[in-house]
């Protein structure tokens, strides 16, 4: 089970709510392309705020996740979409369940 996650909400500005889902789907390959990040997901949760989640299994590679191209373009880019910065926080994962997680469960039974 990945233990560390993150969630990051982020508001567009007015008018640029397209540009922000443009560049949330362009950024699922960044994501696909990081060994350590084993989910990523991009969600609209309101009309113009945006969520990313995603899960990791050590420490170390949710940091490098951190410090990767997504986290840099999302601040590069931030001043022309977004309202504010990215309020990026850092959870601990308690339960979860998924695609692994349910493979292990049926092996184990």
């Amino acid at each position: 089970m990945a233990k560390y996650a993150l969630w990051v909400v982020l508001e567009s500005k007015p008018g640029k709510e397209k540009e922000v889902e443009d560049f949330l789907r362009g950024a699922l390959p960044l994501a696909e392309a990081e060994a350590g990040t084993i989910t990523w997901y991009a969600a609209k949760i309101a009309p113009s705020k945006y969520a990313i989640f995603d899960t990791f299994h050590a420490e170390e590679a949710r940091k490098a996740h951190l410090n990767g191209r997504i986290a840099k373009a999302l601040f590069e880019k931030g001043k022309e979409l977004f309202t504010r910065d990215p309020e990026v926080l850092q959870l601990s994962v308690l339960a979860a369940k998924g695609p692994s997680e349910a493979k292990q469960a049926a092996a184990s039974s």
